[in-house]
Order: structure tokens, then sequence, then C-alpha cells
């Protein structure tokens, strides 16, 4: 079980637009011709074959996700589907009680900092793996010694300035060589272990 940093990043290092918008980032998602579920079966991306195969055996490890507040209200918690494996722990300073999916779709919310939300997911995972979405919240579980792996999507997109891969206090790190490395159609897949100490 290892718990993971992932997004899709420019090649200058940034997961959105300083609004949010991730203009082609995400092209990857529908530059092939082959269907592939990352958890929710209602949407389906359409990549290359290697992407495909990158997902089914990467992302189908992961059985719970730890994302920020500020994703979970930009995305309006996916329609209360996780986008990946089986449950969303989501890091916030307020409950959203009000959210049309509360307290019946697979979404934990934890007010504690993110020490507890890793900690509530990996108990969700149980032997499979755990993901920390990239930007400030994956930040913070890399400074705090959280993440075992990091997981870039590089798209061929230079954005020029936006939402930082590492968030905007990352530590200084040094991370392994990529032990997985994998081309594909508007995007490189790769992955590294954090280098212990």
């Amino acid at each position: 079980m290892a718990v993971v940093l992932v997004a899709t990043m420019s090649l200058d290092g940034f997961i959105a637009r300083p609004d949010d918008s991730v203009g082609p980032l995400f092209d990857w998602f529908t530059a092939g011709d082959v269907d592939v579920h990352a958890g929710d079966e209602q949407r389906p991306f359409r990549t290359g074959a290697s992407s495909a195969a990158w997902m089914r055996e990467q992302w189908g490890r992961i059985r719970s996700g730890v994302i920020g507040r500020h994703l979970f209200d930009h995305t309006g918690g996916w329609e209360g589907r996780p986008p990946a494996g089986e449950h969303v722990v989501v890091l916030t300073h307020r409950v959203p009680t009000d959210w049309a999916h509360y307290g019946t779709a697979p979404f934990t919310f934890v007010t504690e900092g993110v020490e507890a939300a890793v900690a509530v997911a990996r108990e969700r995972a149980g032997d499979a793996d755990v993901s920390v979405t990239a930007g400030d919240v994956g930040g913070q579980a890399l400074a705090a010694g959280l993440v075992d792996e990091v997981e870039i999507a590089l798209a061929p997109v230079v954005l020029g300035r936006g939402k930082r891969f590492f968030g905007e206090d990352a530590p200084e790190l040094v991370l392994d060589d990529p032990y997985l490395v994998v081309p594909g159609r508007r995007v490189t897949h790769l992955r590294y272990r954090v280098r212990a100490g």
C-alpha cells in the first residue's frame, strides 16, 4: 500500500491555470480510441492504448483519495461519485452539510489537518493505494512525510502561470529516478519513489 501524490502537470509545473481551468492539460483524456474508466463508470476516458493500460494498472490500485476543499467545490464533488477508487476524503475547514450528496456519497470530510485526512484515507483503502491530489494539499502531505510516491501525467503544454503541482510551500526534496516511464498520446506518465531521509 502506497500513498501517491498524483495529477496531470504542464511542462512548467502547473496543474491548472490561475482561474482553475485546465485548458489543454487534459487533452490526453480524449486523445485516443480506447475507452477506460478510472473509477466512475459514468465518466469514461478515451485515451491511447498505453495510457489506458497505465490507468488500469496504476489507478486500479487506488481505493481511496484525498483532496482539498477547493477541488471539491470546483468539481461539485463529482456529483457524489469518486473520480477514482471507492472513497474520497476531503480536507476542509468547514463540513458542507448542505451538499446534496452529504451523508449518502462515499465522501468523508476531515477538519483536523492533512495527517488526519491521510490516516482516514489509509483506513478506507485497506491494503490498496491512497491518492493525494497534487496542489496545496499534496504539498502539505509531502512536507509532512506522508507521501511514498509521486505520479505525474506530464502534458506537452506550457501554461506560463497557475496552480503549482507541489503547491505554494513545497519542501525541497530529491526523488529517486523514475521507475516507470510510459509515453502516451499527449502525455508521458512518470512514477517516482520519494527518497527516504
